[in-house]
């Protein structure tokens, strides 16, 4: 009988493909694995989480179907990298697959290199108004975001070999933070790329990834941030593995929009005339960077409160952290209002999503340079 709603519409799961189902199984698959190894040194709420992802992925790629092969790829050169390790992590030095492709230092670093490759193809494209070269920048940008869920899917298992209790999902430093960042910026921004059929955005998104991409290099070879460091107490939370990743949603699609903001600005002013989308297109893509970064920045901020709670036994402090978080909130809370009811439109719009950018990386990197709090676990 065919699936259908009572007006008689198709069903959602009706239109899905055998390669949607492939796609399940295979992430079903590897949630079992991953639960018959490690479920017996899980809590419940670990349980909870693995159930949690396992689905989330699940709907990921049928949303999206790019993501039916990135992540499986991924997961498969992880494997690839984990499995030269024998377990033995000076093996990093010696075996020349990790040495100079799979560690995770050696796939972060190459994904540094192709997001740098990307930002150069795709200012030649956009110059040159040439559609192979930003093509092959598009294609830099998924290798460089699949080495770098390789790097850190590698990192992750790196840390127990160290040792069993200093082992830790690796979104717990500025530099595997900075990681983070640059992989949901460039997944997101690949996804509006295909979506709105405009790979010229790439000249202007790529420049903030490529900035954090500095960072990440300063912050290696000047102060040797790729180490792995155990735990601190109090990261030592399974908070920790919802709330960080929900946070850098809203950080990556924030910086997004703002880049996204230049381009409509610089296109309002006709600079770069006929080589940018039109700034109608930059405008909505914006709206919907916005809009997407504030409903996961809203969650991170309410599983923040949640696991100061726990930790801490309050749920707000007024720690400088938490006021500058309650600051971009009210931004882009504001930014959306104007825009929805107000029916704002243009460049008031995109120079506040550029002044926002400032607002969230002071937000993120200024307060624990210059401020003291509760969170004053993350300096430079």
């Amino acid at each position: 009988m065919e699936l259908s709603d009572s007006l008689g519409t198709t069903h959602p799961l009706k239109k899905l493909t055998p390669g949607d189902w492939l796609y399940a199984l295979v992430v079903l698959a590897a949630a079992g694995v991953a639960f018959a190894r490690y479920g017996d040194a899980m809590d419940v709420y670990e349980d909870a989480i693995l159930a949690g992802s396992t689905l989330g992925l699940i709907a990921q790629g049928w949303f999206w179907k790019a993501f039916r092969w990135y992540f499986p790829l991924s997961g498969a050169l992880a494997l690839a990298g984990i499995g030269l390790y024998e377990q033995d992590l000076a093996r990093a030095q010696s075996a020349f697959g990790l040495k100079y492709l799979l560690s995770s230092q050696s796939a972060i670093m190459w994904m540094c290199t192709l997001f740098f490759l990307a930002t150069a193809v795709y200012w030649l494209g956009l110059l040159k108004r040439s559609d192979l070269l930003t093509r092959i920048a598009s294609g830099l940008t998924w290798s460089a975001a699949v080495m770098g869920l390789t790097g850190l899917f590698v990192r992750w298992y790196e840390s127990y070999l160290i040792a069993p209790d200093v082992g830790h999902i690796p979104v717990s430093n500025l530099y595997e933070v900075f990681v983070l960042f640059c992989l949901i910026t460039a997944l997101m921004y690949l996804y509006y790329e295909a979506k709105f059929a405009a790979r010229q955005m790439g000249a202007f998104v790529l420049l903030v990834i490529s900035a954090a991409v500095g960072f990440i290099l300063w912050y290696t070879f000047d102060r040797q941030a790729h180490e792995i460091q155990p735990l601190i107490p109090a990261l030592q939370s399974w908070w920790m593995k919802i709330h960080v990743p929900a946070n850098f949603v809203g950080y990556g699609a924030f910086a997004l929009a703002a880049m996204l903001g230049v381009a409509e600005l610089m296109a309002l002013k006709g600079w770069l005339a006929g080589k940018l989308p039109a700034p109608e297109v930059l405008d909505e893509v914006m709206y919907k960077a916005i809009a997407v970064g504030f409903l996961f920045f809203t969650i991170a901020t309410i599983l923040g409160a949640m696991w100061a709670a726990d930790a801490w036994g309050g749920y707000w402090s007024w720690d400088p952290k938490e006021t500058w978080a309650l600051i971009v909130w009210l931004n882009y809370a504001a930014w959306l209002h104007i825009r929805l009811v107000k029916g704002w439109r243009g460049a008031p719009l995109a120079w506040w999503a550029v002044i926002g950018l400032f607002v969230t990386t002071f937000a993120f990197i200024g307060v624990n340079m210059f401020l003291s709090g509760l969170h004053s676990y993350g300096s430079l």
